[in-house]
């Protein structure tokens, strides 16, 4: 087989988990081999993703986003977007910042919801 990574992987049993939907979806995984350019992440049991996800190392505290590959049973071989750089904190705050606005309307709907609600009962 012929080897089409930029970069070699190295064997590991870290401990990942991916993201995606906005961070409203999410997955363990044991990445099985890593390298500077993406990894081979391994789940519990096929699990069914978009084509880009973000991947959190909580031993390294990194994140990357990544582009899968390719999909094979409960295995899944993904390309770092960013060419292995993690996610700058200024990425991680807009993130942060959208999530907090999201948020943020929820609860205002909660209220709405809430109010309309003693309007029926009463």
């Amino acid at each position: 087989m012929n080897e089409r990574r930029i970069s070699p992987r190295r064997k590991s049993i870290l401990q990942g988990r991916i993201y995606f939907n906005d961070g409203r979806s999410s997955f363990d995984c044991k990445i099985r081999d890593i390298s500077s350019t993406g990894a081979k992440l391994a789940f519990s049991s096929a699990v069914e993703t978009p084509s880009v996800i973000d991947l959190y190392l909580p031993n390294k505290k990194e994140t990357h986003s990544a582009k899968v590959m390719w999909r094979r049973g409960d295995e899944m071989g993904v390309a770092f977007e960013a060419a292995g750089t993690p996610a700058s904190s200024s990425d991680l705050s807009q993130r942060l910042q959208k999530l907090e606005g999201v948020l943020d309307e929820l609860g205002r709907v909660l209220v709405e919801l809430r109010s309309e609600l003693v309007k029926l009962k009463g």
